[in-house]
């Protein structure tokens, strides 16, 4: 059994939600799972129950709420009172409060003007931090695949979320990380207080990976860190987080995650990285 380490949440998206890959991060140290309302056809919740519900309250548990089941597919909706709802169900499921709600990818229901889209994201904003202040959750963030409209958004009037999470890695336009980096700040949330998703854009399994050297924004590589090792430390920094959701169900593919964590990544490169990014995007050099 390895001390825990917090840098890593184990991410239920696509998990086919065994006991074995619960047990296994435990004894690597992994004690933060990330799933949602709506993941596994809005069953996740009662199947991580199922399967361990004597191990949950050896996890801190975060979860996520704004997709909803309609008519045989997902919807997702920023009204408070399903939100509300949801969070509900998501503690008669689990059997327990879970230890963070995220406010899963506002964006997708941020239409209209924008007075209209900073209302609705405030108000549902408002019920998570109601939720967590009447005991639904133990604090409340914000999850969001694409930030890009939210940093226009965030004003003082709207309450503050204690988590963000946001996609990064090597494979994230520079335009995600800079509104990423861009709503922390208008939040005055440290690095702490971000979370990563998705390093690999999904597919750890993608050819590509063998293809590219992420080795480069590494400091002293040795010959035993593997290209997706590398790839997994860099994400740490592009955007800069405290802890990144990734998903698997392979324990020895979790081992060697953990095992990344024991390098350090190459600042210099990983600015370099940046600036070729930006102009690639057509941006002024910062």
């Amino acid at each position: 059994m390895r001390e825990s380490d917090p840098r890593i949440v184990l991410g239920l998206h696509r998990s086919r939600y065994e006991r074995r890959i619960l047990t296994s991060a435990l004894e690597l140290g992994i004690d933060t799972i990330d799933t949602s309302f709506n993941y596994r056809g809005f069953s996740a919740h009662a199947a991580l129950a199922d399967v361990g519900s004597d191990l949950l309250p050896r996890f801190t548990l975060s979860t996520k709420v704004g997709f909803f089941p309609a008519a045989g597919r997902a919807e997702h909706s920023l009204d408070p009172g399903r939100l509300r709802e949801a969070m509900e169900q998501t503690n008669r499921d689990l059997g327990r409060a879970p230890d963070l709600v995220f406010l899963h990818n506002p964006e997708r229901s941020l239409t209209g003007s924008p007075d209209a889209a900073q209302d609705a994201l405030g108000a549902a904003c408002a019920a998570l931090e109601a939720a967590a202040a009447e005991g639904l959750c133990g604090a409340w963030g914000i999850s969001s695949w694409d930030p890009r409209p939210l940093p226009e958004l965030a004003d003082d009037t709207m309450p503050r979320p204690d988590v963000l999470m946001v996609r990064g890695g090597l494979l994230t336009g520079i335009d995600v990380l800079e509104a990423s980096e861009a709503l922390a700040a208008r939040w005055d949330l440290g690095t702490a207080q971000l979370w990563g998703m998705s390093p690999f854009a999904g597919k750890a399994t993608d050819p590509l990976w063998d293809k590219l050297d992420p080795q480069v924004f590494i400091q002293n590589p040795d010959d035993s860190l593997s290209a997706l090792q590398a790839a997994f430390r860099t994400a740490y920094w592009l955007p800069r987080v405290g802890k990144i959701a990734v998903g698997t169900d392979n324990p020895s593919h979790l081992r060697e995650l953990v095992d990344a964590l024991r390098y350090e990544a190459n600042t210099k490169s990983i600015h370099t990285y940046r600036q070729l990014l930006r102009e690639r995007a057509g941006h002024q050099p910062l």
